[in-house]
């Protein structure tokens, strides 16, 4: 199917739409793996200075979708016409998308942090022998200045910020020519201020006519900065949308195919938390290696989490609390008795659970099975001296796959080749089986769908209500924060800074905290 003849009208309907100011133009999509549609009759249209959003839950098919246009894949059948092209575009790899102007900047920074910053803006483009360094550093000059990027051309780029570093790989795109600038969850490591520095990119190079595919979770940042939807939806396209025709409720629902009663649902949930009298963990001047003393605890039931600008010193804290990182004083109680936390599995064998912030580092294995993933934490509490049946194993992989309805093709299936949110889901059934009385989630719903995230966080309270499971939930989102937990512990400076409880349970009030100006 890939070699399937263009029609004369196809063709002409084409050219008249590039003529009409469109630089993309992706029609009839599909691409299959063995035993799943990830894309069936696609389509997709870029306009020349647009800022286009492309939207859906996690195997939705917009990272095939982003693939297929990038050559990572080959489809399986459709055409795709570039301005510029005559007739349809042939992109058998990344080069040849790059040769047609098309460039993709990840989540992950492909570029080598210990050049400098106009090293990585002309690396592996200099066809002659000899690389007149000092040109390219007038150059890159130029190009930082004329984009507004805040970096010396003679910068090591380990240096910058990721910010900056994103809006490097972005500069390098545009000097390459690029009509067509893919920005795949560029902003998922970023704060606040750095987010609008590189919005601020984005609108100058949509100024200059680049066609921008914008991919995020983060629904505010759709509507701040894109001017037009693209809903997908189990490998089919939902429909392409203006932003002013599609409110975010709206758009939430498209993604899931269902009307929005899960926000609903949550709140009756979260009216049953009430955390019991029982202190299941306690801490006195905890520090670590990463993190200054703090004092902590957590009620049985009870749903508490620390919140803080991003290097406040949250994760540092809760990875002290696991032994995650090398514990250096302090006093720690589990349920009334003094314990010795040293590393993970003295937290583990104290009832302690722990989902870290960077599942694909410190959470997923992601060569073995989504069944070894799963027993792992169970396997490790009985010692790899006595390995459970494969029997029991399948049991347990199969009761946790359907209860969190985790996405797979079969236990057997390699955990990195699932989605976000079911790599997620995945780490999450670890800890589970394991039955934890006190579980720590970090950051849990980052980079996956509106769908999945809900069911999380209604997974969370349910586990809180009906199980008087402890839970210290980490997000960067308040709005998240204050759904979920009854008592927020602020931090800044990794100092804890205040305490929210009640009627303080609102945005205002944590945002005063973390400047200072709250209790």
């Amino acid at each position: 199917m890939e070699n399937r003849v263009v029609s004369a009208k196809e063709l002409k309907a084409a050219k008249a739409k590039l003529q009409q100011g469109v630089v993309l133009s992706m029609r009839g999509i599909s691409k299959s793996f063995p035993g799943t549609k990830a894309l069936n009759d696609v389509d997709f249209t870029l306009r020349k200075g647009e800022i286009h959003a492309l939207m859906g839950e996690n195997g939705a098919g917009k990272s095939t979708l982003i693939k297929v246009l990038t050559g990572v894949y080959p489809k399986d059948e459709g055409q795709i016409f570039v301005d510029g092209v005559e007739g349809e575009a042939h992109i058998h790899s990344p080069q040849d998308a790059q040769n047609l102007g098309i460039s993709t900047v990840y989540q992950e920074i492909n570029l080598c942090p210990n050049l400098t910053v106009a090293e990585n803006m002309f690396i592996g483009r200099t066809k002659n022998i000899r690389v007149h360094w000092r040109e390219n550093e007038k150059k890159a000059t130029e190009i930082l200045n004329s984009l507004g990027i805040p970096a010396q051309a003679n910068q090591e780029l380990s240096r910058c910020s990721l910010a900056v570093q994103q809006m490097v790989a972005i500069a390098r795109a545009v000097d390459m020519q690029c009509k067509v600038l893919i920005l795949d969850e560029p902003t998922s490591s970023l704060d606040e201020k750095e987010v609008q520095m590189l919005f601020g990119l984005m609108r100058d190079l949509k100024n200059r006519g680049v066609g921008i595919i914008f991919v995020t979770h983060f629904l505010e940042q759709v509507y701040e900065v894109s001017d037009r939807i693209t809903v997908l939806r189990n490998g089919e396209l939902v429909g392409e949308f203006p932003i002013s025709d599609l409110p975010q409720v709206e758009l939430v629902a498209r993604m899931m195919g269902k009307d929005l009663n899960d926000l609903a649902d949550l709140e009756e949930i979260g009216q049953k938390k009430t955390a019991g009298e029982k202190v299941i963990y306690n801490a006195e001047k905890l520090s670590s290696a990463e993190s200054k003393p703090f004092d902590f605890q957590i009620h049985e039931g009870e749903v508490n989490g620390f919140t803080g600008l991003l290097g406040s010193g949250r994760s540092e804290s809760v990875r002290a609390i696991f032994g995650a990182d090398r514990v250096t004083g302090g006093k720690v109680e589990v349920n009334g008795k003094k314990v010795n936390i040293a590393k993970p599995h003295d937290a583990m064998k104290a009832g302690i659970g722990y989902l870290p912030e960077d599942r694909k580092r410190d959470g997923i294995i992601a060569d073995l099975s989504v069944r070894e993933n799963i027993i792992l934490a169970l396997q490790v509490m009985k010692g790899f001296f006595h390995p459970m049946s494969r029997k029991e194993a399948e049991s347990f992989a199969d009761e946790y796959i359907k209860a969190l309805k985790i996405k797979t093709a079969s236990q057997d299936t390699p955990v990195g080749s699932l989605s976000g949110g079911n790599q997620q889901k995945v780490i999450l059934a670890r800890w589970l089986l394991n039955h934890p009385n006190y579980l720590i989630l970090d950051e849990p719903t980052r980079g996956i769908d509106v769908g999945t995230k809900l069911e999380i966080q209604k997974l969370v309270l349910k586990l809180a209500a009906e199980e008087n499971m402890s839970i210290t939930f980490i997000s960067s989102e308040i709005e998240e924060m204050l759904r979920t937990c009854s008592r927020l512990i602020v931090m800044r400076d990794r100092n804890i800074v205040g305490e929210l409880t009640g009627d303080d349970l609102n945005q205002s009030s944590v945002m005063k905290t973390i400047a200072g100006g709250g209790q």
